[in-house]
């Protein structure tokens, strides 16, 4: 049933057990892990033209980091692992992403953020809307 597994993440540290849930699913049915991380540019908006290069640079750096850390993981279980890096609106890259693998599952962290919740619109809230497949989101408090 789940073949190709998308796990979506930002390098925080509620990440590693998001990546926990997603790489016992993939172990478990022999799936293809894939590891994204988005690079949010809506943060670019308010940035100087000059600056926005070098942010867009650490922040590509710190996706890259979060998606090693990812893929040793799933390496450690011998899950078979795909990466990507996106720029844009993270709910929409993984939307995205996700039809164009043709994902049978995401695996998705939520915030708990109240703020961002009720203010912005969290981005598991939109993605679990929007997804052509399921989505399994793991909250803040639970554990491995």
């Amino acid at each position: 049933m789940y073949e190709t597994i998308l796990f979506p993440t930002d390098g925080s540290e509620h990440a590693a057990t998001v990546a926990d849930h997603a790489i016992d699913i993939a172990a478990t049915r022999d799936a293809t892990l894939h590891i994204l991380s988005v690079v949010d540019d809506r943060a670019f908006l308010v940035l100087d033209d000059d600056r926005v290069e070098r942010v867009r640079e650490d922040l590509a750096a710190t996706a890259r980091e979060a998606i090693d850390d990812a893929v040793t993981r799933a390496t450690e279980h011998d899950i078979e692992t795909e990466t990507a890096v996106e720029t844009g609106n993270p709910a929409e890259c993984i939307v995205d992403y996700a039809a164009d693998v043709d994902a049978d599952l995401i695996v998705m962290g939520t915030s708990g953020d109240e703020y961002e919740r009720n203010v912005v619109g969290s981005v598991s809230q939109r993605v679990v809307r929007e997804a052509p497949v399921p989505v399994t989101t793991v909250g803040p408090d639970v554990e491995n």
